[in-house]
């Protein structure tokens, strides 16, 4: 049995369902400001009125909880089943990013301007150094986990290049008077290349700009943060960074569940779920991970779960170890699914979560105090059919 469900809030919901609807935090009301303009493209748009910055909360904006550019030419066509149709789908999306990333030079290029002039009259003339450039880790999406360095932070920059996994709650912080610009990817679409996010960096940091880089969790626990930072100290641009609590405390600590416990376990380990070049299977060996004594903690690993758990089994891992899959873990769209480890890809399946999902895998699973009641729940919503 499995259970999806939402942590318990005060409020009461009547529904039967077995999605509770809960969240713990409430998103604020929209209040949009000038001086952010939005990113999300319409093909009714005259390109000259398209702006990588965004409004955070104009409606027309980045549609963050569906992960896409909704209605836009940007938007990745749906899959085909097809090997050419596929490659042509390919070649058509990375000809969109282009188009788009074409159509915001010039505001780039313009407030580049802006910047160096802003810095050239604060010099006096003289010679000025770069800019300062932060790492900051945003942690899984609630706001209330940031660290108060990166809020100040956050609130004294000039430009902010944000990813995917970075929730609206936080961007709620940004100064009034700062650019905000999507970097982020997704699978089968990246907004911007590994490249380019270097070279914005350096660009805005040259021209004295103080650029905050905001990442999902930590920016060094697969944010690829130690790319930007070694990219940009080989350019002479000192880097700060601000770390974040990773999806793997953060989303335990919400359900409950102690990553490390006497007796239980005494290791974690983190994994990435990722494949090689987008096949099913993880890219660690499962055997050296096949431990019934340590918690594993997957990251992206939605699409190769089924291959993990699999290889786990056949490398001594009971099929009956404890599992939890947390969508959008710690903000108030947060879904969790319960099951064994053998029916945990089924569950998902079944329930049809999305990415961002965390994926949890040890005894330590079972000490949450939502594991058994949510099995309590499956069985009493069976038995009631």
């Amino acid at each position: 049995m499995a259970l999806v469900n939402r942590l318990p809030s005060s409020s009461s919901s009547s529904s039967s369902s077995s999605v509770a609807s809960s969240p713990r935090l409430r998103r604020s009301s929209s209040r949009a400001r000038p001086g952010i303009r939005s990113l999300h493209f319409t093909p009714s748009t005259p390109p000259s009125s398209s702006s990588p910055f965004t409004e955070k909360h104009s409606p027309e904006r980045y549609r963050r909880d569906r992960w896409l550019y909704s209605g836009s030419p940007c938007q990745p066509p749906l899959p085909s089943s097809s090997g050419s149709a596929a490659a042509a789908a390919a070649d058509d999306l990375d000809s969109l990013r282009r188009d788009d990333i074409a159509l915001q030079l010039p505001e780039l290029k313009n407030l580049l301007r802006v910047l160096k002039d802003k810095r050239e009259r604060a010099c006096g003339g003289g010679q000025c150094g770069p800019g300062n450039v932060y790492l900051v880790g945003t942690g899984p999406g609630d706001p209330e986990l940031l660290t108060l360095k990166a809020v100040r932070v956050i609130k004294g920059a000039d430009l902010l290049l944000y990813d995917r996994l970075v929730s609206n709650d936080v961007l709620e912080l940004v100064g009034p008077d700062a650019r905000l610009l999507y970097v982020g990817k997704t699978a089968g679409y990246h907004s911007r290349t590994q490249e380019e996010i270097h070279e914005l960096l350096l660009n805005f940091a040259e021209a004295g700009a103080t650029v905050v880089r905001l990442k999902g969790g930590d920016p060094l626990v697969f944010g690829r943060g130690g790319e930007e930072m070694d990219f940009l100290q080989q350019q002479g641009i000192q880097v700060q960074v601000i770390p974040g609590i990773t999806a793997a405390s953060g989303i335990a600590a919400e359900l409950g569940v102690p990553l490390t416990h006497r007796g239980v376990a005494n290791s974690v380990r983190f994994l990435t779920g990722h494949s090689r070049k987008g096949g099913t299977d993880p890219l660690f060996v499962a055997e050296n991970a096949a431990d019934p004594d340590s918690t594993l903690v997957v990251y992206m690993g939605l699409s190769t779960l089924p291959s993990l758990a699999q290889k786990l089994m056949h490398h001594g891992l009971p099929p009956s170890t404890p599992a939890a899959a947390v969508e959008r873990g710690t903000t108030p769209q947060q879904r969790v699914v319960f099951a064994e480890l053998k029916d945990l890809a089924d569950k998902i399946s079944a329930e049809n979560l999305v990415s961002p999902t965390l994926i949890i895998i040890g005894k330590v699973v079972a000490l949450s105090p939502f594991y058994s009641h949510s099995f309590e729940d499956a069985s009493k919503l069976v038995e009631a059919k």
